[in-house]
């Protein structure tokens, strides 16, 4: 009499994915899209912060392999645990397309980044968060970093000012900077430039004495979404740690069913 022998974790199971494939079509990105993992962030004002990520990680494909490995992705995250940062991000890179035997790799990871701002009279302290992503791609031995921070500001129409008797329509904009940086810079740094060339920056929380200053200042200090991606523009040009830069501002007008938008790149392929 015999029975089946069920096979035990150690016997040798077939790996579908390095069956090779006919059609002889290379895949350019094949990975994994919206996984969360815990981060630590460089703060310049306290150091570091933990927050969390969502991460997009892929690799290229040869023509002659039918699948990659997908939990390699995972396991490669796992290992790092929670000390995920900008110097192991770059280490990862390399560490995923060795493993998965490609010649190129890509990954971005898009967390929520928190600064504790100071309102401008009352003093009060609140958080604002902004929303930063870090892209790093690799190709053979060559390694780019790429920051991205979408920063929210007043902006407040000069054309409402100058025609109109009373009053001016502002809205609320989102400048996006994307920029690739030789050098190590703060996220703050990038944050500061934006909200300097604005209207008026945001805030958490304001007091009455906060409002007023902001209301005027944005008053005072009109800009057209062209404005303000040139201001920003100039400023980024003499900024020897970037070497590339992409700024756009989307102002979500309060008058018009529709957003402005303006765009400026440079150094970028």
């Amino acid at each position: 009499m015999t029975t089946d022998k069920k096979p035990d974790c150690c016997d040798e199971i077939e790996d579908v994915q390095n069956i090779a494939d006919q059609r002889h079509i290379a895949i350019d990105k094949v990975g994994i899209k919206d996984i969360q993992h815990p981060i630590i962030i460089s703060d310049r004002t306290t150091g570091e912060q933990n927050t969390i990520a969502n991460f997009n990680m892929y690799v290229n494909l040869p023509h002659q392999f039918k699948g990659t490995h997908m939990s390699r992705f995972v396991e490669i995250l796992n290992q790092h645990e929670r000390e995920i940062t900008v110097k192991s991000f770059r280490e990862m890179l390399g560490e995923m397309t060795e493993r998965l035997q490609a010649e190129s790799g890509y990954i971005e990871m898009a967390f929520p980044y928190f600064v504790n701002k100071e309102a401008p009279i009352s003093k009060v302290k609140s958080l604002m968060d902004y929303q930063v992503s870090f892209i790093g791609e690799i190709t053979g031995d060559k390694t780019t970093m790429t920051v991205k921070v979408v920063v929210p500001v007043t902006s407040l129409c000069p054309c409402s000012k100058n025609i109109s008797d009373y009053g001016a329509h502002n809205q609320r904009s989102h400048v996006t900077v994307t920029v690739r940086v030789d050098n190590f810079m703060w996220i703050e740094d990038i944050i500061d430039v934006v909200e300097q060339e604005a209207s008026c920056e945001i805030y958490g929380l304001l007091k009455r004495p906060d409002e007023k200053y902001v209301t005027e200042k944005a008053y005072d200090n009109p800009k057209f979404v062209e404005d303000i991606v040139r201001d920003i523009a100039a400023r980024l040009n003499n900024e020897t740690r970037i070497n590339a830069y992409t700024v756009e501002s989307e102002n979500f007008e309060s008058i018009h069913n529709h957003s402005a938008y303006a765009l400026i790149s440079k150094g970028f392929d």
